[in-house]
């Protein structure tokens, strides 16, 4: 996967734009940042549900996901944008787009999946240092 790909399954999601947050190219659903580039060039933030959930990826896959010290503590995981397969992508994705979108949008998003939209969950703690 490159940031380019991730781009544009990203621009699958609502009101999906691109953008700059901490500096580094991002995508973000009207001006909330939901996943952005690393300044590596080569991995990705994702917002995740809980802290358990980084926890649970990075052991399950660690070839994929992964922290570092700075981000310890957060509801958020790296991954490695060439081990990043478009399945894996795209729910990552959609997961932290739903984090920022307002309801009306995930509403909207999931009447057009067929689905029923769960409760907006936000994650545990942290998001305003990524």
């Amino acid at each position: 996967m490159t940031w380019e790909q991730l781009v544009k399954l990203g621009a699958e999601l609502p009101e999906v734009e691109e953008g700059l947050w901490y500096g580094t190219p991002s995508l973000k659903v009207r001006g909330k940042g939901f996943v952005r580039l690393k300044e590596d060039g080569e991995s990705v933030v994702f917002m995740l549900e809980s802290v358990d959930e980084q926890e649970f990826l990075i052991q399950a896959m660690p070839e994929l996901y992964f922290i570092t010290d700075h981000y310890r503590g957060y509801a958020l995981v790296l991954a490695r944008l060439p081990k990043l397969r478009a399945p894996e992508c795209r729910r990552r994705l959609e997961q932290g787009w739903r984090f920022k979108a307002p309801q009306k949008l995930v509403k909207q998003l999931d009447a057009a999946q067929g689905k029923r939209s769960p409760p907006k969950k936000r994650p545990a703690r942290g998001l305003s240092s990524v």
